[in-house]
C-alpha cells in the first residue's frame, strides 16, 4: 500500500546523512529530520529518502545539526518484519533538499 501527499518541512538533521548505492549503482541517501512544532516539547521526527545526484550532494553538504528544508511526498509504506508481522511506516521521498543559512 502506498499513498502520497506533498509535504514541506523545516528542521534539523538528527544524525549524519547515510549514503548507499542500489545494486544498479543508484545513489540513495537517508536523513533523519527533527521538526520543531510550536506548543510541543519534543520535535516530530521524519525519515527522509533522497535519490540520485541530490543524494550524493546531501552526503557532501549536510551534517548532523544542519538546518534544512525538505520538499517531497509523504509516503505510507508497509513491510513484513522478521517475525512475519506487518509494519507500517511513513517516510518523505524528497524532491528538493535545501540548506538553511542562519
Amino acid at each position: 500500500m502506498n499513498s502520497q501527499k506533498h509535504i514541506l518541512i523545516y528542521g534539523r538533521l538528527g544524525k549524519e546523512p547515510e549514503l548507499m548505492y542500489t545494486s544498479k549503482q543508484t545513489p540513495v541517501c537517508h536523513l533523519a529530520v527533527a521538526e520543531d512544532v510550536k506548543g510541543q516539547q519534543k520535535p516530530n521526527w521524519h525519515k527522509v529518502i533522497v535519490w540520485g545526484k541530490q543524494a550524493e550532494t546531501c552526503k557532501v553538504m549536510l551534517q548532523k545539526g544542519a538546518s534544512v528544508f525538505i520538499s517531497g511526498h509523504l509516503s505510507s509504506n508497509e513491510l513484513i518484519d522478521q517475525n512475519g508481522d506487518p509494519k507500517k511506516y511513513l517516510e518523505i521521498k524528497a524532491t528538493t533538499v535545501g540548506l538553511l543559512m542562519k
